[in-house]
């Protein structure tokens, strides 16, 4: 199967969730487990070529190929094997989730998880570094959310999940970018192919450091193991998929694929095989200890992926074989473990193994399928886990470096197997062996419907019948240790090789296995006095309330909604920086001659006037009026400079702050305070320093140089590079999209902040009928003294909002564009909003948040588009006839301006209705003759 296909069909079956789950509820599962099962067959179809030596399958799309960033795919050996455990065991899980659930509606569970499927498969497949990151994020996302769907009580655990597994993600990132600016390339089969970045020892040290804190937080070793019992507050699906066979082991395949790049690095090795063994001793010594079925089933899977990560740093072709044969086998037991622990806890309702026990009568099924799982789990004949432990026993014996590693290191793993057999027999016995307990949920468990019980027996199953089939599986073995090693590889699995270390050490670990587990039925381990000083939990939970606190301390200095406290800092810098450069820095020389005309000054008079008396004045109103005024100057003065897009800008949105900012004043007093005279000396002190700092920067850097070689540069080529004439607009929309994207997004998210800030402080408007409006005062009535007004608007708000549309046309090659025009078309609603007789007639009855909404996917569907030419946001361009003659250039980036105007007219919208109108339970607004009227600021008291 062509791989860009493969992701396709998984985005396609991601998208139609939705529908599905409308249609069929919880039996969705099925058609996604379908589509999951037919993928894993076309998967496999593909094995035996590999296994013939024949070529990787590659796939390959422009993505980002100004940075050398492509959606390069590529299918050897090794991604074969984690594609199919990714794949098939989604299958089963899905198909397990159609009854695991009760009736109802799924379609967050059912979309994460396929989104999940996605992005491991994407994951195992990248050879691209950066998409592998891209993909590695997805993983830690879906599964934050999938934790946080069980409720509540899952809140926490899905946090400390996430920050654990999202500080790995950053190691990753770190190496990704050593490794791309090194290599000069993200291409992950040529870093790996071409290892000459790896001669040098302190990079190469440093990029394996970073890569084992990405492999150790996401497979979850020592000290990060916590967090994947923690994870057990998910469905039982959840852990079945995520913590047992697929997230888990993403750890395990980074590790693999870096394997040959680190194989000479003293700190991979090492660390990977003391962590790794380390880890399954604690994993099993943990799962021994625990009640709980599903608790004791994560642990040990701790426990089994610490057996993998160190056999991955053994490093030699064996150890390889050994960790890919491994893999597919905790895979089977592991998962069939989980859905057994769903099964048992849906038909008895507890997982506590005090209340189970002597349910093989009542659920010998769900009995069978669990041993077949745990006698894998504890290496026993004939089960593949046998065969895979025996491999895993060879490899670790064999360690390469001192004569005395290899048995340590051996006796580490039979006393870790040791501990398998015994937390292995625990399960079992604790749960369907022994008397029968009277359980909490049904009075007589019974056993659960074969829809149910079918994906586990399947998984159960195939561990079976692998063990004695093991030798088929050689070849993809060996195909699976050459790619992550880059030698060939030679596999002998068979049940039977003889006696030899390995079955000796199999035997050692099956016998004291058995040892603990009798001493395990006389006293139960859990209840032992031994505990442990520390939690995982704890120290994170200790760890990140220190940060929380170190945060609110480092922010306490400027914790302050006093805008004197947050303007000290920008003047005093620049205050400083102004003296510093006047000191140390060079003679500039004098400016320019025609640098200053007479106009300027003039100017300058104006917003100086201005600003002195909107400083002195008591008055909020009249200061706001003086602001304005200042900001009308600026917008004069950028007009006459010739910048007529700046000018336009700065106009419109000296309108519609005048506006925004009067609605806010309703609501606060109507004069200043009074500030102590000492106050007053020292702010009037800082605002002279730093003004005249401002204005002798100014004078030094204006007309003493050349323009820029950017600025000559699009001035010469934005014609024909972008087909408009209007530098300023070409910049914003083809330049720079990615940045204008950016702060979009950043608009559109402070208008759904305005939103949820006054919803919470309950400043919203109510919409409600206002009171009647007193007709006592024809001045001062509404109605009658906006009839000039409204009659000129009628004419003027659509003539305004065909403006706008024609500003937003005209943009790419005059001034106006997507931000100008969505300025005018607010402007005229805000008009509408002001000639309006009261707050229930002005109220603006559009989804402003759907504006905001439409209007970045707007601009991010139009980035999609210029994937046809390459590259997110690359405009695309076309030249369409026109009836009358001529033609007219169209360019993607006017869809991209068209986003811009919805999300500014959907913020304007959202200020006028959030702010204009009274908040909910609020006292009616007096519109009745008022009592006193205040002559300072013309208004009302």
């Amino acid at each position: 199967m062509p791989l860009l296909l493969l992701l396709a069909v998984l985005t396609v079956t991601v998208l139609s969730v939705p529908v599905l789950d409308r249609l069929l509820g919880r039996a969705t599962g099925w058609p996604l487990a379908a589509v999951l099962a037919l993928l894993t067959a076309a998967v496999l179809a593909r094995g035996p070529d590999l296994w013939d030596g024949g070529p990787a399958l590659e796939a390959s799309l422009p993505w980002m190929p100004a940075l050398g960033i492509g959606m390069s795919l590529r299918m050897d050996g090794l991604a074969w094997l984690f594609c199919v455990l990714v794949l098939g065991v989604g299958a089963l899980v899905t198909a397990y989730s159609a009854r695991y659930f009760p009736p109802g509606r799924r379609t967050g569970f059912y979309v994460l998880m396929s989104a999940f499927a996605l992005a491991m498969t994407g994951l195992v497949l990248a050879d691209d570094i950066v998409l592998l990151f891209v993909f590695w994020e997805l993983t830690t996302i879906c599964s934050f959310y999938l934790i946080g769907l069980s409720g509540p009580s899952a809140s926490r655990p899905a946090v400390r999940t996430f920050l654990l597994t999202a500080l790995g993600g950053l190691a990753l990132l770190a190496a990704v970018v050593l490794l791309w600016v090194r290599t000069g390339t993200t291409r992950l089969s040529t870093i790996l192919g071409d290892l000459s970045w790896t001669q040098d020892t302190g990079f190469t040290t440093a990029v394996a450091v970073l890569v084992i804190v990405a492999v150790f937080t996401k497979s979850a070793q020592f000290p990060f193991h916590y967090w994947l019992p923690d994870a057990m507050a998910a469905s039982t699906p959840v852990s079945a998929y995520l913590h047992a066979a697929a997230m888990v082991k993403a750890g395990v395949y980074l590790a693999m694929r870096f394997s040959p790049a680190f194989a000479d690095t003293a700190v991979w090795g090492t660390t990977l095989i003391v962590t790794g063994l380390a880890t399954a001793l604690l994993g099993a010594a943990l799962a021994l200890r625990s009640h709980d079925l599903k608790k004791l089933t994560a642990y040990s899977t701790v426990s089994q992926l610490g057996f993998l990560i160190a056999v991955i740093g053994v490093g030699t072709t064996q150890a390889l074989i050994a960790a890919a044969v491994h893999t597919l086998a905790h895979a089977l037991f592991k998962a069939t473990l989980f859905m057994a622990v769903g099964v048992v806890d849906h038909q008895t309702g507890t997982r506590d193994l005090r209340e189970l026990g002597g349910l093989r009568r009542a659920m010998p099924v769900t009995a069978t399928v669990s041993a077949l799982a745990a006698l894998s789990m504890a290496g026993v004949p004939p089960l593949l886990g046998f065969v895979s432990k025996e491999n895993l026993f060879e490899a670790l014996l064999h360690t390469p470096g001192p004569a005395w590693l290899g048995p340590l290191a051996a006796v580490a793993a039979v006393l870790a197997a040791a501990l398998t057999v015994a937390y292995a027999f625990r399960f079992v016995y604790g749960t369907f062996g022994g008397a029968r307990v009277r359980h909490p949920g049904p009075d007589r468990p019974r056993e659960a419907g074969a829809l149910f019980l079918a994906a586990p027996a399947v998984a159960a199953l195939a561990g079976l019948a692998l063990g004695p089939a093991a030798p088929l599986l050689n070849p993809m073995a060996e195909r699976a240790a050459a790619d992550a090693t880059g030698e060939q590889a030679q596999a002998h699995l068979a049940l039977w090789h003889g006696v030899n270390p390995a079955l000796a050490m199999s035997a050692a670990a099956l016998l004291l296995g058995a040892l603990v587990a009798w001493g395990a039925t006389v006293r139960d381990p859990a209840s032992s006095r031994l505990r442990l000083p520390v939690t995982g939990t704890g120290v994170f939970e200790r760890v990140h309330a220190g940060l929380i606190a170190l945060g609110a301390r480092t922010g306490d200095p400027t914790r302050s909604d006093a805008p004197a406290r947050h303007l000290a800092v920008p003047f005093v810098l620049i205050i400083v920086f102004a003296a510093a450069v006047a000191v140390l820095g060079p003679d500039y020389g004098t400016p320019a001659d025609g640098t200053s005309r007479p106009l300027d000054w003039m100017m300058v008079a104006l917003v100086a006037v201005s600003v002195l008396t909107a400083v002195v004045t008591r008055s909020r109103l009249a200061a706001l009026a003086l602001t304005g005024v200042a900001g009308f100057a600026v917008a004069l003065w950028f007009l006459f400079l010739g910048a007529v897009d700046v000018a336009l800008t700065q106009l419109l949105v000296e309108i519609l702050t005048v506006v925004v900012a009067v609605l806010v004043l309703r609501r606060l007093p109507a004069r200043f305070h009074r500030a102590r005279p000492s106050r007053t000396a020292a702010t009037a002190l800082i605002a002279v320093a730093a003004g005249t700092a401002a204005g002798l920067g100014a004078y030094l850097l204006t007309g003493r140089r050349e323009p820029s070689a950017v600025s000559t540069h699009l001035l010469e080529n934005a014609p024909a590079d972008t087909g408009g004439t209007n530098v300023v607009n070409t910049i914003l929309v083809d330049y720079r999209a990615l940045d204008t994207l950016g702060e979009l997004t950043v608009l559109g998210v402070a208008g759904l902040i305005i939103i949820a800030v006054l919803h919470s402080s309950g400043l919203t408007a109510n919409g409600g009928p206002q009171p009647e409006v007193a007709r006592t005062n024809p001045v001062r009535d509404a109605d009658a003294n906006t009839v000039i007004m409204r009659t000129v608007a009628r004419v003027l708000i659509p003539l305004l909002l065909i403006w706008s549309a024609y500003l937003l046309l005209r943009g790419h090659n005059a001034p106006g564009g997507g931000f100008i025009g969505g300025l005018v078309g607010g402007s005229a609603f805000a008009l509408a909003y002001l000639v309006a007789p009261s707050a229930s007639v002005a109220r603006i009855r559009l989804a402003y948040p759907a504006f905001i909404a439409a209007g970045v996917v707007t601009a991010v569907a139009s980035g999609l588009l210029g994937l046809a030419d390459g590259s997110f946001l690359r405009p695309l361009h076309a030249d369409i006839p026109l009836p009358w003659g001529g033609h007219y250039h169209f360019t993607s980036a006017l869809v991209f301006d068209v986003g811009v105007y919805l999300a500014v007219v959907g913020v304007i919208l959202t200020a006028l209705n959030q702010l204009g109108l009274p908040r909910t339970g609020a006292a009616p607004e007096r519109t009745a003759v008022p009592e006193r009227h205040d002559t300072a600021t013309g208004g009302t008291r």
